[in-house]
């Protein structure tokens, strides 16, 4: 985009305005929704599985049997619930955004406008002013003493001096002098529409129940259209054949035994029952301060094996506090406190300079006549007094106001020896320094000191560390967790800071230096605890090298800075003091920005995983058998020994109520990869038990010329049976609420069987003495079969737990 060059008075012409816009140069940007309302609604309605249930759910009820529809209700739970969840996603997303500011100033025509942001081009003139967000990336063409906070975008903790020539960020403000500066990049090519576009590409958080439920549902969506047409093929032989079937109307009734073999094949509560876990823990932590943005967070840091910390407001409070002074003569100058309260107190002083009011309270006795303001550029400011303050003061960084010199004086080389050894322990080191003469105008006008300063006082400033950060990092710690530092500050000051807290860091790493190789960044970060000087783009690449590396990465932080590596990260977690930018794009907000919640968050999500790891066998038990069942009654041509509403009795009694309560429950189990194979190497061979049982029984019913009504009655009593005995297998060990749970299931069957309005519901019979010896028998043999499947099952998920790789541990850096 070639820029005309803009006129450093005059600005630009109306002409020159009108065709920048014409040409679509201005800085007007379409703050485009993260997805659209509608996608996400197509999303979560039209799948594969909904089409299955909702075709089921229709014939259903055009067949007038709407007692057999009520598993209806459950897809659409399962729709609503996971439409809300990415409804608050893109809300959370679409509130982002880092340009606030109403109006921008610029010169056209040879005079000052103040117009909309959006109106502002490409070549505009602007004029920064103290106060002002710069509303578009620019280079400065005029400076005077101009200050920028750029801290949110870059993460430097200092204002920045701007000289002409020098390129300013949209989003950034300014703190203080005034410039011009022409407009550079607008719209879109803007760095803070950038660094927001980027942000805003909607993701939901990696969950590994979600994804094992969603792998289960893809295997059947390609077994169940053939298990369908198997099963319907064997009813209609059951009434005649087809052509017997559709003259009789028969074909009714198998129509409606496949719907029920077709129905009892889909984990439909497994979908329902996860979200509600989720939906309670997300409750549990809104109660201690923690806002979950995104239900599958709950169980996502639970499985980390890597989190990632930005130093300022996780590890710090982020504010300075004074620490002490090491006077460097024995007896300093008179008046040398009264001068620190005076740059304490200036109405120009910075954050490590208004410490200083704290411990310096009495002013000096006259007003300064000459002073040169604090510069980024060269670290130091100076300032003039009357009376016994007389001669100049100098305060700045030891390095920058006594700079290495040939032949200097020894007690300079020692102040900055004592300096480094001070920084080293992770202390802010800034230097008063005296010179007799005072400061004349030329020296103001030049920025030049009047002569060689001598060193009064060495002052050390430090950040206030977080008092609950040394505990939460020792969890971590015990828990496997590795921790890494990534900070935009001085790596060795970040560095002193993590070894205050307990981190093994000898040592931080200047990102300046990291290679842009994923591979090779990856080994560097296996290895080195604390990074310095990183940058928005380099905290994004790091995340995504330690997820290459086959690592879980939770990401910290608070400024717009971090907001790419959080949005990255498997976890992003943001504070509450934190930008807006990056609270949108987090998983989970610390609403009272305390990083000691987090061991709660965890514990949190070992309780859904734990117990959802329980449940799901319950229900993938109840997928085999369905799927068992119907390849074997479809294969001899047997009827289906199941109404739809007989079914969902056994699954109400046996899996939805239970599973409810069970989900809920405290589990302290520590995370374990491989939920879904577990799960499977217990369901899959009960459920196969299951379906041999009362394929059997089903069998010998048939022999025994026993009418379908009480056949089917006796399948539903064996598979609540059977079905309960799995809950009490799975339960173990059984304690008070889990007695009560299970009791209550037990008097459920028992008035099933007993009420006559529900006997009549689920068509429920009398059985004869036949019946009821084979219920007996083939109930017994079965849960005989269940306890040596649970029994080789514990076994196995011994050992591959035993086998399994250990979190990767801390290491420490080079």
């Amino acid at each position: 985009m070639t820029i005309v060059p803009t006129d450093a008075v005059q600005g630009l012409s109306s002409a020159d305005v009108a065709e920048r816009v014409a040409n679509g140069q201005t800085n007007a940007f379409k703050d485009a929704s993260s997805r659209s309302a509608w996608s996400i609604i197509r999303a979560n309605t039209f799948t594969l599985f909904n089409a299955i249930i909702g075709a089921c759910f229709l014939v259903l009820l055009l067949l007038g049997r709407w007692q057999d529809a009520l598993f209806g209700f459950s897809a659409i739970a399962n729709m609503v619930i996971g439409s809300v969840q990415e409804f608050r996603a893109k809300a959370a997303l679409d509130r982002l955004a880092l340009l606030h500011a109403p109006s921008a100033r610029v010169v056209r025509n040879s005079e000052v406008a103040e117009i909309a942001v959006a109106d502002v081009v490409l070549g505009d003139l602007l004029v920064l002013r103290a106060g002002d967000q710069v509303a578009a990336d620019a280079a400065v063409t005029v400076a005077t003493r101009l200050q920028l906070d750029e801290s949110m975008l870059t993460g430097e903790s200092d204002p920045i001096d701007k000289m002409a020539d020098a390129d300013v960020l949209s989003g950034s403000i300014v703190v203080g002098g005034e410039g011009n500066a022409v407009v550079t990049r607008v719209g879109a090519d803007s760095f803070a529409n950038q660094l927001a576009t980027e942000a805003k590409k909607f993701s939901l958080v990696t969950s590994e129940l979600r994804t094992s439920i969603n792998k289960v549902l893809k295997w059947l969506t390609w077994v169940i259209g053939p298990i369908s047409l198997l099963v319907l093929n064997a009813q209609m032989f059951v009434y005649g054949g087809w052509s017997t079937a559709i003259a009789s109307g028969h074909w009714r009734e198998a129509a409606v035994n496949t719907i029920a073999a077709v129905v009892a094949m889909i984990p439909l509560g497994l979908v329902l029952m996860t979200s509600i876990a989720f939906a309670f823990g997300a409750l549990k932590l809104a109660t201690q301060q923690v806002l979950v943005q995104e239900l599958p967070a709950v169980e996502g840091l639970a499985r980390i094996d890597v989190i990632c910390l930005d130093k300022t407001g996780t590890l710090t409070e982020g504010d300075i506090v004074f620490d002490a002074a090491h006077p460097v003569p024995t007896t300093p100058p008179t008046g040398w406190d009264r001068v620190l309260a005076w740059y304490g107190s200036e109405p120009d002083a910075n954050a490590t300079a208004r410490c200083l009011t704290a411990a310096f309270t009495v002013q000096p006795g006259s007003d300064p006549d000459a002073r040169i303001p604090f510069s980024s550029a060269r670290k130091w400011s100076a300032v003039s007094f009357g009376d016994a303050e007389s001669g100049t003061w100098i305060l700045g960084g030891p390095e920058m106001v006594f700079p290495a010199r040939t032949g200097e004086a020894p007690s300079n080389t020692e102040l900055r020896r004592q300096a480094v050894e001070l920084a080293a322990s992770g202390r802010r080191t800034l230097v008063l320094a005296r010179i007799p003469q005072r400061l004349s105008d030329d020296d103001v006008q030049a920025e030049r000191l009047p002569g060689a300063p001598t060193p009064v006082t060495l002052l050390t400033f430090q950040e206030r560390i977080r008092p609950d950060a040394r505990e939460t990092l020792a969890y971590f710690a015990n828990q496997g967790v590795t921790v890494r530092v990534i900070s935009g500050d001085n790596p060795e000051t970040v560095a002193a800071i993590a070894r205050e807290v307990g981190l093994d860091a000898p040592h931080g790493y200047d990102a300046r230096e990291l290679p842009e190789d994923q591979t090779q960044l990856a080994e560097i970060l296996e290895n080195t605890v604390v990074f310095g000087r990183v940058t928005p783009a380099q905290k994004k690449a790091m995340v995504q090298a330690l997820q290459t590396a086959g690592h879980t990465v939770a990401m910290t932080g608070d400024g717009v800075n971090d907001a790419l590596a959080i949005k990255e990260a498997d976890i992003g977690i943001a504070m509450e003091s934190g930008s807006a930018a990056t609270k949108a794009v987090a998983r989970i907000v610390l609403l009272d920005s305390k990083f000691s919640h987090l061991p709660r968050v965890v514990a949190e999500g070992r309780q859904v995983i734990a117990n959802i790891e329980r449940v799901s066998m319950l229900f993938l038990t109840k997928t085999a058998y369905a799927t068992a069942l119907a390849v074997i009654f479809g294969a001899l041509l047997l009827e289906f020994p199941f109404l739809p509403r007989q079914l969902a009795l056994t699954d109400g009694l046996t899996i939805g109520i239970p599973a409810f309560f069970l989900a809920l429950m405290p589990n302290t189990r520590r995370y374990i990869p491989g939920f879904l194979n577990r799960a499977l190497s217990f369901a899959v061979p009960a459920g196969l038990v299951i379906a041999v049982a009362l394929a059997l029984y089903s069998l010998a019913a048939t022999s025994a010329g026993i009418n379908i009504d009480e056949l089917r009655t006796g399948s539903t009593l064996i598979l609540t049976v059977v079905g309960l005995w799995v809950l009490i297998v799975l339960s173990r060990p059984i304690d008070g609420w889990k007695i009560l749970i299970i009791g209550s299931m037990l008097i459920g069957l028992i008035l099933a069987y007993s009420i006559p309005l529900a006997r009549h519901f689920f068509v429920l019979v009398d059985l004869s003495l036949t019946t009821a010896l084979l219920v007996l028998v083939v109930s017994t043999l079965t849960i005989g079969a269940i306890e040596i499947i649970r029994f080789v099952h514990r076994r196995y998920v011994r050992r591959s737990v035993q086998r399994a790789p250990s979190t990767s541990p801390q290491r420490s850096p080079r």
